[in-house]
């Protein structure tokens, strides 16, 4: 990083965004210098978007004033930002999915000829993109359909860079990448800044913030808390500084998971032995036991959403045998699974999650409604104190119940997952990436809801791509790689983040 003894390529003096009824940013300073990676932190509706939305044109500031390069601006839409060089990849990538590589990257900057497209050259400046970012392997002819998510999310990126942009915003670029991924991610990240590009980078992965940036700015109810250099500030204090409180109730949190530390004893309430799916997962055996937690690790693509959706009734197996109480059962849908008390949240909130047309209530209640059948109607009178009683445990807004889901935060959605999937009192409960995407302070809602749900009895399957998360709830942790189960740990203190990875590091051949 050139550091601040150079200008800054970007300065926002005293911002502030009012939406209706609420003050969205409130007098926010903020400075971006070039060759550097500065992460932007906050918890959700922290204004995090809101000041991306200021940069890049897309929101106009009631008060408060832009500078590029000293020079006042400000920005009527997305291309007024493109053209001070400024350009933005979302954590969705906007790409079309019916075009080539080329096609993707070079969308609206084709180079044209006499006879309309010249592809030929078109190509090769796609190419020269893509090896700007250390992708020369990647043949810009090749169909989007063919790409891993990483491959996607870096063609996304390709695109914004063909520009040259001086500011680079990316947007939760990681969520949906494994850690093979993430680190490729990051070398290009990396080239980028060290070519002199100024990049803001937001992101919900703590560690992934601190492993790659080198200057913080930490933003809550819409105002400044601080903006330090990387290497100086804790992860205590930036935790604390998001959260407006110190951290112990993580600290806590871990310390109660050890005092309950659950030693299974008896019948399990759910056992697989040898249950598989060809092509889809290695036949397996799982045991949970009532008020056990028991946490499934490993890689994206490991076999873990498989189990979990094996074990939930989302796919049938093709081998071994399921057991719920000690009884064999052949679950052959969801709804199936939830009649047997076993309720399922999956790891995509938005394409297998909440149903977008629906509020939040709505969504609560769809597996209450299934589990009775549509010609048993839940009345309004249970509905009330079914989801009243949801309301309690997950410290939900009331206010929020009635609007459409799609319209809510990212971590309110995911605690509307979770009512709905508690909301029929699973014996068993299987969540799938039940923090993921969310902030800080939702997230530990979640895990001391999960912590509390075992210590009460129920039995629950826990997967992240968080190692400690896995590691700081789980009673017994069941590594996977490769889809299939390559071993299983009693969680302990001896059981650590790095013993679940040397696992998956070792060779098993």
């Amino acid at each position: 990083m050139t550091g601040t003894s150079v200008d800054p390529i970007v300065e926002m003096l005293g911002i502030t965004v009012d939406f209706p009824g609420m003050r969205a940013l409130d007098g926010v300073d903020f400075r971006l210098f070039p060759g550097e990676v500065h992460a932007l932190m906050g918890e959700n509706g922290a204004g995090k978007s809101t000041l991306i939305g200021v940069l890049t044109g897309t929101r106009r500031p009631a008060a408060g004033m832009l500078l590029v390069d000293g020079d006042a601006r400000e920005f009527s839409g997305v291309a007024a930002s493109r053209g001070a060089g400024i350009a933005t990849v979302f954590q969705e990538a906007q790409l079309s999915p019916n075009l080539s590589v080329a096609e993707n990257v070079m969308l609206g900057r084709e180079r044209r000829g006499r006879l309309g497209i010249d592809w030929r050259r078109t190509r090769a400046d796609a190419a020269r993109a893509l090896a700007r970012l250390g992708l020369d392997e990647l043949d810009p002819r090749t169909p989007l359909t063919q790409l891993s998510p990483a491959q996607k999310q870096l063609v996304a990126l390709a695109r914004s860079v063909v520009d040259e942009p001086r500011v680079l915003v990316l947007d939760e670029p990681t969520a949906s990448l494994d850690q093979a991924e993430v680190t490729t991610l990051m070398r290009v990240i990396r080239g980028l800044r060290d070519g002199g590009t100024a990049i803001l980078f937001v992101s919900h992965f703590l560690e992934q913030a601190f492993a790659i940036s080198d200057r913080m700015t930490v933003l809550r109810g819409g105002r400044k808390i601080g903006e330090h250099a990387t290497r100086d500030l804790e992860r205590a204090d930036l935790i604390s500084q998001m959260l407006g409180k110190d951290i112990e109730g993580l600290r806590a949190l871990g310390s109660e998971r050890k005092a309950h530390h659950y030693q299974a004893e008896g019948e399990p309430v759910l056992r697989a032995e040898g249950i598989g799916r060809r092509g889809v997962l290695a036949p397996t055996d799982v045991e949970v036991h009532r008020g056990e937690i028991v946490g499934f690790a490993g890689l994206r693509g490991s076999g873990r959403t498989e189990l979990a959706s094996l074990l939930g009734g989302a796919l049938r197996p093709d081998a071994g045998d399921l057991q719920v109480s000690g009884e064999r059962v052949a679950l052959r849908s969801p709804s199936a699974a939830l009649r047997r008390r076993i309720s399922r949240s999956s790891e995509s909130r938005r394409t297998d999650g909440i149903i977008a047309g629906l509020t939040a209530r709505e969504n609560i209640l769809l597996s209450l409604q299934a589990v009775r059948g549509w010609t048993r109607p839940v009345s309004r009178a249970e509905q009330a104190g079914l989801v009243d009683a949801c309301i309690d445990a997950l410290h939900l807004d009331p206010d929020e119940l009635d609007r459409p889901v799609e319209l809510l935060s990212g971590g309110t959605q995911q605690k509307v997952m979770l009512a709905r999937a508690l909301i029929v009192r699973p014996h068993v409960l299987i969540l799938d990436e039940p923090t993921r995407g969310i902030d800080v302070s939702a997230k530990l809602e979640i895990q001391r809801r999960v912590s509390r749900l075992a210590a009460e009895g129920t039995a629950v399957v826990f997967i992240s791509s968080e190692l400690e998360e896995v590691v700081r709830l789980s009673d017994r942790i069941l590594v996977l790689k490769d889809r299939e189960k390559i071993g299983e740990l009693s969680n302990g203190p001896g059981v650590t983040v790095d013993t679940v990875v040397e696992m998956i590091a070792a060779d098993h051949a």
